[in-house]
């Protein structure tokens, strides 16, 4: 069972859809206390009220939860349809969830947004962070009527996997989307009292009646009821009469696909809040369940579980004679050569102490080291080239036996 931790985790949507999938959940960061004490009241593990602003502070406790995956999505409000569409320092956050991720190194992550993120400067450095770390990603827009949810919901999904190549998960996602959005018919059945309702819209240029035979409406954090002269729109569904009301807050939550038990804490419209802003739960496990196949069929994943290529990190190995052999034989590199070889080797381990792994991430985090970063390109350089030819030789050692 893969360990995941979920950072900007509001009231649970997106954990609670890896959790129904089989994900072991160990650790959340919210930092808004009534979606935290919502959080809390859902599940058993701990929710850490914490600034996730503050990258090295939130790295030392994330790390001790030693997660194979992190998942989260980082405050979406400046890149929203309904904002100003203006950047500013909240967005700085989807940074520093590429940073926390590039640093405690997870196998894999996946992070989530409004879709116009895509395009947002912010993800941009963070994709460019992500990528020079040694992440394949498969970079998506997802209707959440295609994935399981009654509700015409788009969302921004990167997953990302160490080693991977770009789109690892593009053919599953195309497979296994449905064709047709889900209607609240589909998903409710018989269950609901109503045919037609209303969602309040940005403005009047939009419909605002809809029927349980389409989608719904993406949810959003405000839920506002019928106004008094609300003059109509030649799209409604049917023309206001006196049995269409807008959505009850638990219908709301329905429709985010969260179950009937969940409980929610705080006033009516911290609640509406939450539920605006939660990744729908059927949603998630769509997410959750593509993340699951990938890791169930990677190869890459396997490879590293089965074979020994890493860093050993002991020095005994490091000056093995069958290694200094090696060397003589494939490279013709004389004794002297050989032993600066082992030198450099030496020093690199000196300098990187993070525990046994595959070189990319050994060579990542020995470039994040300040005492690295302080040598000459020229030294730097060779410290990366004994290092390679060290995991050349383990791997040709490696098929050579067996």
């Amino acid at each position: 069972m893969k360990k995941v931790v979920d950072l900007f985790a509001g009231c649970g949507g997106l954990s609670l859809g890896f959790q129904n999938t089989g994900f072991e959940i160990v650790g959340a960061y919210e930092l808004w206390d009534k979606a935290a004490t919502t959080y809390e009241v859902n599940f058993s593990h701990p929710v850490y009220r914490e600034d996730l602003s503050d990258v090295t502070g939130a790295i030392r406790r994330i790390r001790s939860l030693n997660p194979d995956i992190i998942i989260g999505g980082p405050p979406c409000q400046d890149f929203s349809h309904a904002g100003k569409r203006v950047e500013n320092k909240r967005a700085a956050l989807t940074e520093a969830f590429a940073k926390i991720v590039t640093t405690i190194l997870p196998r894999w992550f996946v992070m989530e947004n409004v879709d116009r993120a895509q395009k947002s400067a912010s993800y941009a450095a963070a994709r460019t962070i992500l990528k020079n770390t040694g992440y394949g990603l498969t970079e998506v827009v997802l209707n959440a009527g295609l994935c399981g949810v009654p509700q015409r919901r788009k969302r921004f999904f990167c997953f990302g996997a160490l080693s991977a190549e770009d789109n690892f998960l593009v053919d599953y996602i195309d497979s296994n989307t449905s064709k047709e959005e889900m209607t609240m018919r589909d998903y409710f059945g018989q269950s609901l009292d109503f045919e037609y309702y209303y969602r309040h819209p940005r403005n009047y240029s939009r419909r605002a009646i809809y029927s349980i035979d389409e989608p719904s409406a993406t949810i959003r954090g405000v839920n506002r009821p019928v106004p008094q002269g609300y003059p109509g729109h030649h799209l409604d569904a049917k023309e206001l009469d006196g049995t269409i009301r807008a959505l009850t807050t638990l219908e709301r939550a329905l429709i985010q696909t969260f179950p009937p038990n969940f409980k929610w804490y705080g006033n009516k419209t911290d609640v509406e809040l939450m539920i605006g802003n939660a990744v729908p739960v059927k949603l998630a496990e769509f997410v959750a369940n593509a993340l699951a196949h990938h890791i169930q069929n990677d190869k890459t994943v396997m490879y590293y579980l089965q074979s020994d290529i890493t860093m050993q990190r002991d020095s005994a190995s490091l000056v093995s004679e069958s290694f200094r052999e090696w060397l003589r034989d494939s490279y013709t590199m004389s004794e002297r050569t050989q032993r600066d070889t082992l030198s450099r080797l030496r020093r690199a381990d000196a300098i990187c102490t993070i525990p046994s792994v595959p070189e990319a991430y050994y060579i990542f985090s020995l470039e994040q080291s300040e005492d690295y970063k302080a040598l000459t390109p020229s030294v730097r350089s060779q410290l990366k080239r004994a290092v390679s030819l060290y995991s050349d030789y383990r791997r040709a050692e490696n098929s050579v036996n067996g």
